[in-house]
């Protein structure tokens, strides 16, 4: 902003850590650290309030936040073109008029400029109106209030005040009412200089529902020169994995053959391979044939009897890549995964690695024998699919610095993992948060984590997992089935402990497992989805609040249990089940009125 800019102050809510203020010192003139309450516009107040009578030295004052990256495009021509208007305020975006207030569900939202950028010229900042607003401003305890009680009646206040407005990037030039939020790629592609965070972060089926693609945002950033690397790091501190995974696209469907030259320098790679078996060595390490660069292997077992015969098997499987192999003897107590972060904890922190690959042997106990086959599959495929499959992965890491970890998808092809995956472990996941210092927001119903614990990533991404101070003692196997293995309560928090130290997930697959996933996928989502009515974003929120007890849910599991299985039935209890089941969308337009006063993130449009 410099360059437009006579003076910047940065208004922080909350703490300012020394690296902060290093960062922040070179780019502003002032820094204003203040409590965080008020959200960004009781921030604003402050920020006016300390100004004081100075704001007379300026012709025009801008008010932002932090919810948008940027610049994407210059600032330059829109301040021109802007600066060429005879308005009082400008913004960037603006929002349409709706009714009913979906923030309500009733009355009526105003037409408004969004207020994350709002340009304010002097006989407006100087009028009786503007100090009498800021002066009456009401508290702001939630981010319902700042929409309702500044965002939404801003920009009416001060039109029928006499002030004349504008807008940078009307929404009428756009396909959709709200293209901050549903065309960001169009509005850059436009010249707007900046990106809402939002799409990157929203509830997905709500996305979803408006075809949004992250993924095409990110990738029109980053053509027109912004570095996506930004973005990933960012919203890794912030955002929910498994929602930034979905939103932005983040699963990569990866080819056999090398779509890359060798890079330089080669990686230097490390493998850990957990072997609860002298077996699993044909079917574990054979497939490291796969990986297209020297690499060091470090083999964990739990019987020093095992040691000998491991070592032959790998000595006959004659690996073109492996430079060196050590077997290590480690306690059974948290198998593969205490073995990676205790037994091998001196491979992820002395700095010899740039890459550790971890996989294991072990399968599934209650499992029919061809979920444990496809499981093997679906997790080494996945992850060593052939020379050119890895080679295109190691890629992945190469082209973006910040990317700490990739596996597979969860599973859910012989498993029911979908909708359950947390369970009982999430109390003790938010204990160990605590107490590593992780406060990367945990993703509700299941987590974004490497389901059959194989996985390539950055030792880096690993420390706060390795430096936990845990001990094999820790891994013991609980006494009582109510109590989480620490081992499993740890997998699950994988991509939280990368993402505290800003390193991002990606899940990859080969096409074969993708075409797979996708088909069986998309075929249960289609049987799941006629019990309801509506789209993906409807369904969902009825099913969350009719759960299994209650009218609605009676009501719909009813209809989705006789349809299935008796339809002769169905259709004799049709005069019945209809009138319940209007009731019960009854039931749904609640819902979505209760969502909107409750959730108004996902409500608002």
């Amino acid at each position: 902003m410099r360059e437009h800019a006579a003076r910047v102050l940065v208004v922080v809510n909350g703490s300012l850590s020394e690296e902060g203020r290093a960062k922040l010192e070179p780019v502003s003139d002032e820094i204003l650290v203040r409590d965080n309450v008020g959200f960004d516009i009781w921030a604003h107040k402050d920020a006016l309030d300390h100004v004081g009578e100075a704001i007379g030295e300026f012709d025009e004052v801008l008010l932002t936040n932090d919810t948008w990256f940027g610049p994407v495009r210059p600032y330059g021509p829109v301040f021109e073109r802007m600066g060429e208007r005879p308005v009082h305020f400008w913004g960037m975006t603006d929002h349409v008029r709706q009714e009913p207030n979906p923030f309500t569900g009733k009355g009526v939202l105003p037409y408004h400029l969004q207020s994350f950028w709002i340009a304010v010229r002097r006989e407006m900042f100087l009028s009786e109106a503007w100090r009498r607003y800021w002066a009456e401003l009401p508290e702001m305890p939630s981010y319902f209030d700042a929409v309702l009680k500044h965002e939404a009646v801003f920009t009416e206040t001060f039109a029928q005040a006499g002030f004349t407005h504008d807008v940078a990037f009307p929404e009428g030039d756009y396909p959709t009412e709200h293209p901050a939020l549903f065309n960001p790629d169009l509005l850059v592609e436009d010249g707007c200089p900046l990106v809402k965070r939002r799409p990157l972060f929203h509830y997905p089926p709500f996305m979803n529902r408006h075809a949004v693609s992250g993924r095409r945002i990110v990738e029109t950033m980053a053509a027109h020169g912004y570095p996506a690397e930004l973005v990933w790091s960012n919203l890794a501190r912030n955002v929910q994995p498994k929602v930034l995974n979905t939103d932005a696209g983040m699963l990569e469907v990866l080819p056999g053959r090398a779509l890359v030259e060798e890079v330089a320098p080669v990686p230097r790679l490390a493998v850990v391979a957990h072997l609860p078996q002298t077996k699993d060595v044909s079917r574990v390490i054979g497939a490291l044939r796969a990986v297209p660069h020297p690499f060091d292997l470090f083999v964990t077992v739990h019987d020093d009897r095992m040691v000998a015969d491991v070592r032959s098997g790998i000595e006959a499987l004659g690996l073109d890549g492996l430079s060196r192999t050590e077997v290590r003897v480690v306690p059974a107590a948290g198998r593969d995964m205490s073995a990676l972060l205790l037994g091998c904890r001196d491979v992820l922190t002395e700095g010899r690695y740039d890459l550790v690959f971890k996989v294991h042997g072990r399968t599934p106990r209650q499992r029919s024998q061809n979920a444990k086959r496809y499981f093997s599959r679906y997790q080494l495929e996945n992850l060593l699919d052939s020379p050119g499959y890895v080679r295109n992965m190691l890629a992945l890491f190469e082209r973006e610095p910040g990317l700490g970890i990739v596996y597979p998808p969860m599973m859910h092809v012989g498993y029911s993992l979908p909708g359950r995956a947390w369970s009982f472990y999430l109390p003790r996941a938010k204990e160990i948060c605590a107490e590593l210092g992780i406060q990367v927001p945990l993703d509700g119903i299941s987590p974004l984590a490497p389901f059959g614990g194989m996985w390539v990533c950055r030792p880096e991404a690993l420390r706060r997992l390795v430096d936990a101070g845990h001990a094999y003692a820790d891994y013991e196997k609980p006494r009582s089935k109510s109590v989480p293995a620490l081992a499993k309560v740890v997998e699950r928090l994988i991509s939280y402990a990368a993402a505290e130290d800003g390193f991002h997930t990606r899940t990859i697959m080969t096409a074969e497992h993708a075409s797979i996933s996708h088909t069986s996928m998309e075929y249960k989502v289609d049987q799941l989805a006629s019990t309801t009515p509506g789209y993906p974003l409807e369904q969902i929120q009825f099913l969350h609040r009719a759960g299994w007890f209650g009218t609605g849910g009676i009501v719909a599991m009813m209809r989705m249990y006789v349809r299935l299985n008796h339809p002769e039935v169905a259709r004799s209890l049709h005069p019945v089940l209809h009138p319940l089941g209007r009731f019960a969308r009854f039931g749904v337009r609640t819902a979505k009125r209760v969502l909107r006063r409750g959730r108004p993130d996902e409500g608002r449009a």
